[in-house]
């Protein structure tokens, strides 16, 4: 037994100093801009790592971390996140948005419409791709109709509406779909407890849009993409494959099988361009919060506050640490999956930090209007704070 531990320390350490030797290497090769870009980029990813590095010397690796990770969660994510590329790769979500756009007469049915892709689209191919897929077109919508004084609030509403949308749904945001898995929540139960939030944040991005005048225009822009409704098919059914493994009709293993092949003859690119930082990121954080948990101070201080109150500790937690580290980190000392599912899904909203969504938000922003980042800035956090606070006082009276 003690010869499998070392041989596991061992292979662990050698991974992290390749990975240091390779980092400087790369450093003193004038490639330092180029990984202090990746380091910006993926902020989270790279605290998710040193925190899993530093709990590695206060519980030595040994055979009992292989049961800290949720292979179905990664698998679900991973497969997921592939066909989401794949149909982006085709313009399907841009296509699609752009045909409901041209419908709108006036700008607040823009802003409605606009907001109301986001927010479904974060149900479906999940909040960070979302917002890469449809704040361009916001942009797009406010830059023809000559309306770009109201980007900033555009921008901050179709950021709420990402990380509140996937709520509802096990796949609509990666936090979800882990305490889906690992505390094995009936479909039913899950939806309804999701239920009463989510038609709340409906009703106040509803209200938002309300102070926006209702200016007529005209979208009469043609676009030159067109749908390949042979790949689109083929995705939809991949698609739906993925979620019928979400929810545990079909077994991951298989996925893992059919649904990579297919798409490395139709569309490679697709397993290229998903997002490993954030599997990475569920990685390490599954490692830091494994041996948290076997730290007894540790274990007894995060308990006894979770005890106190699940969902304000949930929330205030993704204010710090963002809300995926969230979930999986206090999933590890509480049963009450309910109260942790509502918290970290409300504690989406509140500051920049507590959402990856966020951050690509404010990163989008700047570059198109960096002259405006103060003004971003200051919609962001009044409109967040007021929706962290009233969904977060209507979840306590629900639960």
């Amino acid at each position: 037994m003690i010869e499998k531990h070392y041989m596991l320390s061992k292979i662990f350490v050698t991974i992290i100093v390749m990975a240091y030797n390779f980092i400087s290497r790369k450093i003193k090769q004038g490639d330092g801009l180029k990984a202090l870009r990746f380091i910006k980029k993926n902020v989270v990813f790279c605290i998710a790592a040193l925190a899993a590095i530093v709990t590695c010397f206060l519980v030595p690796p040994d055979k009992a971390y292989l049961d800290y990770f949720d292979f179905k969660t990664l698998s679900c994510l991973f497969l997921t996140l592939a066909v989401v590329c794949a149909l982006r790769n085709i313009k399907f979500f841009t296509i699609l948005a752009r045909r409901l756009v041209n419908l709108a007469g006036n700008l607040r049915s823009l802003f409605l419409l606009l907001i109301v892709i986001t927010f479904i689209g974060s149900m479906i191919i999940a909040n960070d791709m979302a917002l890469i897929t449809f704040l361009p077109l916001g942009f797009f919508a406010l830059s023809v109709t000559k309306q770009e004084k109201y980007m900033a609030y555009l921008f901050v509403l179709q950021n709420i509406s990402a990380n509140l949308g996937g709520m509802l749904t096990p796949f609509g945001n990666p936090q979800n779909l882990y305490l889906y898995s690992y505390f094995n929540i009936p479909t039913g139960e899950f939806c309804s407890i999701m239920l009463p939030s989510f038609l709340l944040a409906v009703l106040l991005l509803v209200v938002a849009c309300i102070p926006i005048k209702p200016i007529r225009f005209s979208l009469k822009e043609e676009f030159p993409e067109k749908l390949n409704i042979k790949k689109t098919i083929l995705y939809i059914v991949l698609f739906l494959v993925s979620i019928l493994i979400v929810f545990r009709v079909i077994h991951f293993g298989l996925g893992l099988v059919v649904i990579p092949i297919i798409l490395f003859f139709t569309d490679r690119d697709s397993l290229k361009m998903v997002d490993y930082a954030l599997l990475g990121t569920f990685f390490f954080f599954f490692i830091f919060a494994g041996n948290l948990s076997r730290l007894d101070a540790v274990n007894l201080l995060i308990s006894s506050l979770l005890e106190k109150d699940t969902l304000i500790v949930s929330v205030v937690s993704c204010q710090f640490i963002s809300n995926v580290p969230s979930a999986i980190l206090l999933s590890r000392f509480t049963n009450d999956y309910a109260a942790l599912l509502l918290g970290v899904n409300i504690g989406g909203t509140g500051t920049l930090i507590a959402s990856l969504a966020s951050l690509i938000t404010f990163s989008e922003f700047k570059l198109l209007h960096p002259e405006q980042t103060k003004k971003y800035l200051c919609i962001f956090t009044v409109a967040n704070i007021i929706f962290l606070v009233i969904l977060t006082a209507a979840a306590k009276i629900l639960i």
